[in-house]
């Protein structure tokens, strides 16, 4: 009898604990379910906030000439719904706008003082994602990070851009008949910061020019850039001379070849440092750390 009663009481105690362990089960599936819902809330709410979906918007690096005309630029997903794109551009540490675009035109009721009546955007090109913005009259000051933010239909996104301003120029290399020996003179109209200037020979590659050459800067009217002229001597005929500019912002080459019968030239002009800098919206990243203690729970 008292064994009877000791299996019994055996099989109630073990009945009990599989009860509690299928309660803590359950406990444990709701849990994971009301996280999962929560996070679903969280991820719906946050797309309706930014308007329904996030954009790619892209940027690249460039740079603007002191002076002249310049753009920054700026892409995003096409849509051809005119009047519900937004296009705003911003720079770090100025308050204001430095352009702004919706409702089909451009708004300048919130415009920066230093930017009015020098922005423009491409009109006809923003049905198909073109946000870059006409910068006219680049100055020094320009130079920063900018932000061009981007709102359509389908959603919002953004991109920064750094923007560096300065001078550069093509050189231009020419026959020194007034030197005593021959020699070549190059020269560039407007440079700034001061670059460095080079020569090299094709035929004498490797070799050093500087002790044979002179450089000079001499600053402009506006006092800011610079102009620069090189000269070197006891140059040879049949010979094809590279004279070379370089800043932080560009890189120019002319190259000249002189025969008997003929003056061959050519120049180039790169800027450095410029390319593609893509971003977009942040949405996923506030909502990701949400789900992912869920997802854990589930897969314990």
């Amino acid at each position: 009898m008292e064994g009877s009663l000791g299996l019994l009481w055996a099989v109630e105690n073990s009945w009990k604990n599989w009860c509690e362990l299928l309660n803590e089960a359950d406990t444990l599936g709701v849990i994971n379910i009301i996280i999962i819902l929560a996070g679903a809330i969280v991820l719906i709410i946050g797309f309706g906030i930014s308007g329904k979906h996030f954009i790619t918007v892209r940027t690249s690096t460039s740079a603007g000439n002191i002076g002249e005309d310049g753009i920054l630029s700026c892409t995003f997903e096409p849509d051809i719904k005119l009047n519900g794109i937004v296009i705003q551009w911003l720079k770090e540490g100025t308050v204001g706008l430095v352009h702004e675009f919706k409702e089909g035109k451009d708004d300048f009721s919130q415009q920066h003082a230093m930017f009015r009546g020098r922005t423009a955007v491409f009109t006809d090109q923003v049905v198909v994602g073109n946000a870059s913005l006409r910068l006219k009259n680049v100055q020094l000051t320009d130079a920063g990070t900018y932000t061009c933010y981007i709102r359509t239909s389908k959603g919002k996104g953004n991109a920064d851009l750094e923007y560096k301003t300065g001078a550069f120029s093509v050189p231009e290399i020419n026959v020194d008949y007034n030197a005593s020996s021959e020699s070549l003179r190059c020269e560039a109209p407007r440079w700034f910061p001061q670059p460095t200037v080079a020569w090299a020979s094709q035929i004498d590659q490797g070799a050093n020019f500087s002790e044979v050459s002179n450089t000079s800067f001499e600053l402009n009217s506006e006092n800011v850039t610079m102009k620069v002229v090189s000269v070197l001597y006891n140059v040879t005929i049949n010979n094809t001379y590279s004279c070379m500019i370089e800043n932080s912002i560009a890189k120019a080459t002319g190259d000249i070849k002189v025969t008997d019968s003929e003056v061959k030239r050519r120049s180039q002009l790169q800027l450095l440092n410029s390319g593609p800098s893509p971003r977009v919206s942040s949405v996923f990243l506030v909502v990701w750390p949400l789900l992912a203690p869920s997802t854990y729970l589930m897969l314990r």
